[in-house]
């Protein structure tokens, strides 16, 4: 299991076209401050409909976009 599990989840339940996160957001909802790791995880996220569509570090964002149903 990815320890952004709960991240993961919380889209997939959320269910909005599109999610701006902060990293404190992510902190908050995971327990732990965002890390170099996510950029490897962040390709679970289309298991659950979504992708990061951007990252800013200068904003410290995280863009998170719903898939395209075929």
């Amino acid at each position: 299991m990815s320890k952004y599990q709960k991240l993961w989840e919380y889209i997939k339940n959320c269910g909005d076209d599109q999610i701006t996160f902060s990293f404190e957001d992510i902190k908050n909802l995971c327990g732990f401050e965002i890390d170099h790791s996510f950029l490897n995880a962040k390709k679970e996220l289309k298991d659950f409909g979504y992708n990061v569509s951007k990252i800013s570090l200068k904003s410290k964002t995280i863009q998170v976009v719903k898939l395209a149903q075929k």
